[in-house]
């Protein structure tokens, strides 16, 4: 059996994955005269089915308290941005790490994953209690 913390590392990174993609995705579908604007905006409303679908998987097979489980599921999130997004997508299109970190919708879309983590997990436990 796998461990609890293992595979909420894995469920994060598959809610990193559905995020890196709507975020990247945005940019082949120009709406806003902003493609970075436009990309951040689908990437706030593409983190809520993600979220909620990574939140779902996990409570399925494995418990870990709701507000344990955004915490980490925003650490893997932003360790993949660290390790992955930045130096392969954002750097070669003239970005920076400053740049990218540096944004507030940055942290907005933190806060939000983490919400939609905590709310959506405590909803599920709790009709798994009842």
């Amino acid at each position: 059996m796998i461990s609890k913390y293992l595979f909420s590392v894995i469920c994060g990174m598959l809610v990193w994955i559905l995020g890196v993609s709507f975020y990247l995705l945005s940019f082949y579908l120009p709406i806003l005269e902003n493609p970075e604007l436009q990309s951040n905006i689908v990437l706030a409303l593409g983190i809520l089915p993600s979220a909620c679908l990574g939140t779902y998987l996990f409570y399925t097979k494995s418990y870990l308290k709701p507000s344990t489980l955004g915490l980490t599921f925003v650490i893997i999130a932003t360790l993949l941005d660290v390790i992955i997004t930045v130096p392969v997508f954002i750097i070669p299109n003239g970005g920076s790490y400053s740049e990218f970190f540096g944004t507030p919708l940055f942290y907005i879309i933190i806060v939000e994953f983490y919400f939609v983590v905590f709310y959506f997990g405590n909803h599920l436990t709790k009709k798994i209690k009842a």
